[in-house]
């Protein structure tokens, strides 16, 4: 306990540079103006709550970086001027600006009037300290819903038992997959490699939609809301011009067993082609999620964090990262319709880029986010092709004209 999770080191890394920076964003929003007074409070439960912490690096060879309480953060961020709806996603892409898991905040809540007389409000985090799901149990504590204990601090005087822990799993790990060979370094996958340098680097769009009705159109030909959320993401990449017969698509797994604010995820993978169906994608997931993604060729997992950041991230450079990458977050909680007195309106999860760039994007083309909340599934697309899709309002049509064609009648935020 109060260590840090092979996963949560990668995230970490990615931090740092070695990458893709990724920070993940709640968003919900609301038909009046959300009181301040309210949100103050929202921030101090967030602040002494599981995101209250940082890492702290070990001085001990071998002994994994640890967690420790940070009630620092940064105040609620207020926008100056009262936001136009068309631009509100923009504002929300640029709130992951500035978080730090180790040496500052690694969260940021933040709110905007809209010009359509209600609010929006963004919480953002580093990947490093949470996932999709350990976002929304935060949240869900800070508004007073199901209460989740932070991660147990390390004590210092355990880093040398730690150390020798990993450096016993690494060396006996190391040894076992020797035995079967010098492992080949794996393969690269195919891929298109047009150059995407042109513009900014993200476009986003949300799109909202009655989950009776989207359950419906995922059952007509034996489907779930999940198949239904794949397919959607891949048809949109297509459409976008992407020439290729398959579509691999990286598929985030929650792998805990009981509410914890953490990296508690594994991921898996499986190859769309252009005449699968949500019933035939809900095959191919339901093999795949008995097969996850493990360690590069073989070796302990532990070895990533026992070498330098530098060769842990060559070693595990790309990983999970696919042509699109779908990741379903589930049923939100009660607590989250909410805001108080304010009723929500709309209620998103996602995970954006804050400082990516051209030159760094990473081979995921196209990242997709279901959740359901109440009566409605929301579906957030994060575009990482600004060469095939220019602007949001290409992401937007987009969007709309898959979830059309399906038998969906969405709307966008």
């Amino acid at each position: 306990m109060g260590r840090l999770s092979v996963v949560d080191e990668i995230f970490l890394r990615s931090h740092r540079g070695l990458g893709t920076p990724i920070a993940l964003q709640g968003l919900w929003r609301t038909a009046d103006r959300v009181d301040h007074t309210l949100l103050v409070r929202v921030h101090a439960a967030l602040q002494s709550g599981p995101l209250g912490r940082r890492v702290i690096r070990s001085r001990v060879p071998g002994a994994r970086r640890a967690w420790r309480p940070n009630v620092r953060a940064y105040p609620i961020d207020r926008a100056e001027v009262v936001l136009p709806v068309a631009e509100m996603l923009d504002w929300a892409d640029a709130q992951g600006a500035g978080l730090d898991p180790e040496y500052g905040p690694g969260w940021r809540l933040s709110t905007a009037a809209l010009d359509d007389g209600g609010s929006v409000v963004s919480l953002t985090c580093s990947h490093a300290l949470a996932d999709g799901r350990a976002l929304v149990l935060a949240v869900d504590d800070a508004l007073g819903g199901a209460r989740v204990c932070p991660p147990e601090a390390a004590a210092r005087d355990s880093d040398w038992s730690d150390a020798r822990r990993q450096w016993s799993i690494v060396l006996r790990g190391t040894a076992a997959a020797l035995r079967h060979g010098v492992p080949r370094q794996p393969a690269g996958s195919c891929r298109d490699e047009r150059p995407r340098a042109a513009g900014d680097a993200t476009r986003s769009a949300i799109l909202q939609c009655p989950a009776a009705e989207w359950d419906r159109v995922a059952a007509l030909d034996g489907g779930t809301a999940n198949s239904l959320f794949i397919h959607l993401v891949a048809t949109v990449l297509w459409d976008s011009g992407f020439p290729g017969e398959t579509i691999e698509a990286s598929l985030p797994v929650d792998t805990r067993d009981e509410p914890r604010v953490d990296n508690d995820l594994a991921m898996t993978r499986i190859a769309v082609t252009r005449a699968d169906t949500p019933a035939t994608i809900r095959t191919l997931a339901r093999s795949a999620y008995e097969h996850r993604m493990s360690a590069p060729n073989g070796m302990p997992e532990e070895l990533l964090q026992v070498i330098p950041d530098r060769w842990a991230y060559a070693l595990s450079e790309g990983a999970g990262e696919l042509d699109i990458l779908c990741s379903s977050i589930g049923t939100l909680p009660v607590s989250l319709r909410a805001l108080g007195p304010h009723r929500c309106t709309g209620v998103a999860a996602r995970a954006i880029h804050p400082g990516l760039t051209p030159a760094r994007l990473p081979r995921t083309r196209l990242s997709g986010y279901l959740c359901r909340i109440g009566e409605d599934y929301v579906l957030s697309l994060v575009s990482l092709d600004p060469a095939r899709i220019e602007s949001a309002d290409a992401l937007r049509e987009l969007a709309v004209r898959a979830t059309g064609s399906a038998g969906l009648s969405a709307h966008a935020w």
